[in-house]
């Protein structure tokens, strides 16, 4: 499998280069790569948090958004990797209440929110971080959710083996159109995740969100992106600052994006992880394709404001 990542991103200080990100651009339909820079192959990658849209996708094919008459933030926070904000918790708490479950149920592990403002409040309230903090809560509710639906056993939804994990795998095959198996490992938040090559992880996103039965995850998305992200989330600063863009970021350096208009899907994936170079690569990737016009500071600074260098994108 090759695998050649081209250099994305410079930063460039009085001249000098002093840090650079490499990856991979694609921009594809659902039949064919439209364009691409560095050479991926049939390389996979997990899909890390942007599993999550393909994952619940199970809510729609089994009903379950009619059983618990979902409203329209509860299904973006399915498929959130939220900043844990008190708009965040409060869905969570009425997702926990509708499924009528413990939040000890969920097994995502516990972090701090990941929004700055958040985690300022708490410490000076002195509120304790709870499970519906982590970013992957609005997954494990989903997930527990579709299992009481079920009668599916809600103490081991997290292994590979359980109905759900299954039903998940045969959905994301069938979305993304893969015909060989590929590595499965533990995401960060413990349930199973899989990989694939770039390209099916778009097709998977264009099958899913042109798919008129998926209504409702598509206008979650486009209605609700603050549950989707929140304070400083690039998913979030992308759909509120385009028109019928789709986006969603995931660990290890990808983000996807959809434009539900041209029918075209564009995804990035950053080697080293870096999220401010993700960010930069995206939003200059997008507004060159014309589907955007978004603002983004490339100025490297001094603490005290001065300019001293700039990042540069290579698209």
């Amino acid at each position: 499998m090759i695998r050649t990542p081209e250099l994305l991103v410079e930063y460039k200080r009085d001249g000098l280069v002093e840090q650079e990100h490499y990856g991979y651009i694609m921009l594809c339909d659902r039949e064919r790569i439209i364009e691409s820079s560095g050479e991926s192959a049939n390389y996979p990658f997990f899909l890390r948090s942007c599993a999550k849209p393909l994952q619940a996708s199970l809510m729609i094919d089994y009903g379950m958004d009619k059983e618990f008459d979902l409203t329209e933030e509860e299904i973006a926070f399915c498929c959130a990797s939220h900043a844990g904000e008190k708009v965040h918790t409060r869905v969570a708490d009425g997702l926990i209440e509708k499924f009528c479950i413990k939040e000890s149920d969920l097994k995502c592990g516990i972090h701090e929110p990941l929004s700055k403002t958040e985690r300022k409040s708490m410490l000076l309230s002195g509120d304790k971080v709870r499970l519906v903090h982590n970013n992957c809560s609005g997954k494990h509710l989903f997930m527990l959710g579709l299992c009481r639906m079920n009668g599916w056993n809600l103490k081991t939804y997290d292994e590979l083996k359980h109905p759900l994990q299954q039903e998940i795998k045969k959905k994301i095959y069938s979305l993304c159109e893969l015909k060989k198996e590929y590595p499965i490992t533990k995401d960060g938040c413990g349930v199973p995740i899989h990989s694939m090559p770039l390209f099916n992880m778009v097709k998977g996103y264009l099958n899913l969100f042109l798919d008129p039965k998926y209504e409702k995850i598509k206008q979650a998305f486009l209605n609700q992106p603050y549950l989707i992200g929140g304070e400083d989330r690039t998913d979030t600063k992308l759909i509120y600052n385009s028109e019928g863009l789709v986006a969603k970021v995931g660990a290890g350096g990808l983000c996807i994006v959809v434009n539900t208009k041209t029918e075209e899907g564009l995804i990035v994936k950053i080697c080293d992880c870096d999220m401010k170079a993700r960010e930069l690569v995206v939003i200059d990737s997008l507004n060159n394709l014309h589907w955007a016009e978004i603002n983004a500071d490339h100025t490297i600074k001094t603490l005290h404001g001065d300019i001293v260098g700039e990042i540069v994108t290579h698209l």
